[in-house]
């Protein structure tokens, strides 16, 4: 597959709402887009970043800048998803920036060959559950609002962000509510440390799925030492960036589930082989999310559908976060959405959408 060039693209997208976790809260999205134009093809990708390096150290601004200067001109003119994985390996980090240009390329390269990123992977799910992410809220009667309204919507697992002085309060008040059946978890975003285990042990009785990544992301020891205090499972999500590194930490016992993102672990060929590695140990993966658009939630829909991702991702209906997408709508329909079947990706932004939110774009020849 010959390589004619890669467009940059920023698209600018209001949230419909506030999203608010431990580390800030985002109102809108400045989303990098990356698409390859080959001899056959085209393809989309999205670069996850956020627009200041909070969630991690890979901002929007900086993404364009490592793919403009290195990672696209590092491309083989006639390459493939591995090839453009092996290219870009050199340089160190931007995950982020890395999986935008391989999921293009890959992209690309199954839409000539007419072949789906979920056969492609290995899917064995035409549809998959969904979770939906719950910000941290001003009061607990608005979060019990918020959360009635995603349980009407048909999700079929809550997830609710927490920090220090919002954990146990909000937790009781949705399992009081709601009841034992609804799936409930948490996410602290590293907002914990292990002084905090007598409280994080306050939240065992409410039989939760897991607690995600509390403690820092370098720290896979004490999640270890965490881990052997509580009886609830914690998930490690910030602190997995490679296969080596879900090795280690299943090594170590850090964690009995992994929230696999495909953007932090730099693509989805990384993000298969960690749902392999964790499948062939026993433990449950699901997609976590980074309030993607169209385009990125399509591809993450393809990745949920392996057989290992056995717990509901953060894969939402697009009205979750936009009110309306770059992409046709994906739709949550009896608390599932369908995985798209499509050649490549399986879906392509809207030209007259796409044109109203773009902010920039430039054009970098092979």
């Amino acid at each position: 597959m010959k390589i004619e060039g890669v467009e940059l693209r920023r698209v600018a997208l209001p949230l419909a709402l506030p999203f608010r976790t431990s580390f800030g809260t985002e109102t809108a999205r400045d989303v990098l887009l990356v698409r390859v134009v080959t001899s056959d093809a085209e393809g989309w990708g999205e670069c996850v970043a956020m627009a200041d390096p909070l969630y991690s150290p890979e901002y929007v601004e900086g993404a364009a800048d490592v793919l403009r200067r290195f990672l696209v001109p590092a491309l083989p003119r006639i390459a493939d998803a591995h090839a453009a994985e092996r290219a870009m390996l050199p340089f160190k980090g931007h995950r982020m920036a890395k999986a935008a240009l391989e999921t293009a390329v890959l992209d690309a390269e199954l839409r000539a060959a007419g072949t789906s990123l979920a056969a492609y992977l290995g899917a064995s799910a035409s549809r998959v559950p969904c979770g939906v992410s719950v910000g941290i809220m001003d009061s607990v009667p608005a979060l019990l609002d918020v959360v009635a309204g995603y349980v009407a919507e048909g999700y079929v697992r809550v997830k609710l962000k927490i920090e220090p002085g919002w954990e146990v309060a909000p937790v009781r008040a949705v399992r009081e509510r709601f009841g034992d059946d609804l799936l409930l978890q948490v996410d602290a975003n590293a907002a914990f440390t292990l002084a905090d285990a007598p409280l994080l042990a306050r939240l065992d009785p409410f039989d939760l799925l897991l607690i995600e990544q509390p403690l820092a992301e370098d720290d896979l020891v004490q999640h270890a030492a965490l881990a052997r205090r509580l009886r609830t499972p914690l998930c490690l999500d910030e602190a997995i960036e490679s296969a080596a590194h879900a090795a280690a930490a299943i090594s170590l016992g850090s964690c009995a589930v992994v929230n696999v993102k495909p953007g932090r672990v730099g693509g989805y060929l990384e993000a298969r082989r960690i749902h392999d590695l964790c499948r062939a140990h026993g433990l449950p993966v699901w997609c976590g999310g980074m309030l993607e658009t169209g385009i990125g939630r399509a591809a993450n829909l393809a990745l949920s559908a392996l057989p290992g991702f056995t717990l509901p991702g953060d894969t939402s209906a697009s009205s979750r976060y936009f009110t309306e997408d770059i992409t046709e709508p994906f739709v949550l329909d009896d608390g599932h959405l369908t995985v798209p079947t499509g050649p490549g990706i399986g879906v392509a932004p809207r030209p007259d959408r796409l044109a109203d939110v773009t902010t920039d774009s430039e054009w970098i020849p092979l």
